[in-house]
């Protein structure tokens, strides 16, 4: 959400820079600030009828003698209150729809982000490690099947399509990466957290995936709680309405959940294997910190999730994402892609985004300079570290051997009693 005072009194800024996103964005600025003003003028006309009828309810008290006079006053009261009812079921419906338009303003871009409409105009920042290119390696989802640790039928079976069971060691290579992440996490000075994997609505809006993508998300029927897209909202939310000191911040978190999306509209994309799921395993990394630290703590935070997989030794590159490809409540987003050999392409494993100020707005998360200053916004930083399922699927084509096993990674032999290979 936007500071409104500002928006108020720089909207051609605002115009210019939302139209970086989205061209269409400037007509729905322009709506908020038309039901803006509309909202403000119904309050100041209701405003002048209470504060009239306070005068009415006075004089009527000192004119208890003047029968004529009181007789006059009641009438106008009562023509007030009638005009007033009326008024302030408008100025319901008002504040009603304005929250819903304001609600649909994304956040603005940062400077340094590329001006584009989409994916082609991102920006390719590094590249990491050595990709393979051998023809002889199998798609994730073959090599998984020969292996016999994925199991697609079964999982369409007991839900419906795009859910998977593991088996065997591809539910313990699962749960080792979920580990290993976890770990890692924690040598960065990360606190994890364990938060529950239903959130309520108001988690939702202030994190931003409501209402924009409410279609995406799975939600319980005649409740309002939703299964988490990612823990991002849990954890973001566990500071809503807070005052922070100075000295707690920058706050470091990390939680694994299970995530959950029925990524509505993307039926026809990535239907083979574990890429895109509505059900998948994530480990996230979420910062909540000052104004003048975000910009160090969002690049300290994407090198967290790089050095990941510079341990897993899987190539990968790095992306700043252009205005029109960064996500709803961020402000500047960097997209890890790891290696695919089979499909000879990288592939989105990590988005590690700077909201700004702007999920703090919305969910009241402030912290105070100093004790004389009044409380600020804090600004929140998070990122996947990593998307296990994606990362498993990366393993099992870049540690895949001609012979048709699969290497286990190093790093990962500990966390499964030391086994090298996996073999039919």
């Amino acid at each position: 959400m936007h500071d409104l005072k500002e928006v108020r009194t720089k909207p051609d800024y605002y115009r210019e820079r939302l139209s970086k996103r989205d061209k269409n964005l400037t007509g729905v600025l322009d709506e908020v600030l038309l039901l803006d003003q509309k909202k403000r003028e119904i309050q100041t006309k209701a405003d002048e009828l209470r504060k009239r009828k306070n005068e009415i309810a006075q004089e009527i008290s000192r004119s208890k003698d003047d029968e004529q006079k009181t007789e006059k006053l009641k009438s106008e009261s009562i023509s007030i209150s009638s005009t007033l009812a009326n008024i302030e079921k408008e100025e319901i419906n008002l504040s009603f729809k304005f929250s819903e338009k304001v609600l649909q303003l994304p956040n603005i871009t940062s400077d340094d982000v590329p001006e584009g409409e989409d994916e082609t105009k991102n920006k390719e920042i590094l590249k990491w490690g050595n990709p393979k290119t051998e023809k002889w390696i199998k798609p994730h989802d073959e090599i998984g099947l020969k292996l016999g640790i994925f199991d697609f039928e079964r999982g369409v079976k007991i839900a419906q399509s795009r859910f998977t069971v593991l088996l065997g060691i591809g539910a313990k290579l699962e749960r080792a990466l979920m580990n290993f992440m976890l770990d890692h996490a924690a040598t960065k000075g990360y606190k994890e957290i364990f938060p529950p994997i239903l959130v309520n609505k108001e988690s939702m809006i202030g994190t931003g995936q409501l209402p924009k993508f409410e279609g995406d998300f799975y939600k319980c029927e005649g409740e309002f709680l939703y299964l988490v897209p990612t823990a991002e909202v849990p954890i973001t939310n566990l500071h809503r309405d807070e005052i922070l000191s100075p000295e707690q911040l920058p706050l470091k978190y990390c939680a694994y959940t299970p995530c959950f999306r029925r990524e509505a509209g993307a039926a026809s994309k990535d239907t083979r294997g574990i890429i895109r799921q509505h059900q998948f395993n994530k480990v996230e990394l979420v910062k909540i910190t000052t104004s003048e630290q975000s910009v160090e703590e969002h690049e300290k935070l994407t090198n967290d999730a790089e050095e990941i997989l510079k341990k897993l030794e899987l190539p990968y590159r790095k992306i700043l994402l252009c205005t029109g490809d960064t996500g709803f409540s961020a402000m500047k987003c960097y997209d890890l892609e790891v290696w695919f050999p089979a499909q000879n392409k990288y592939r989105e494993i990590s988005s590690c985004s700077n909201f700004g100020a702007f999920q703090a707005r919305r969910i009241n998360i402030k912290y105070k300079p100093n004790q004389k200053d009044k409380p600020v916004f804090a600004h929140t930083i998070n990122g996947s570290g990593l998307a296990i399922g994606r990362t498993l699927a990366a393993i099992l084509e870049n540690y895949q051997t001609e012979k048709g096993t699969v290497t286990v990674p190093k790093l990962l032999q500990c966390y499964l009693g030391e086994l090298k290979e996996i073999i039919l």
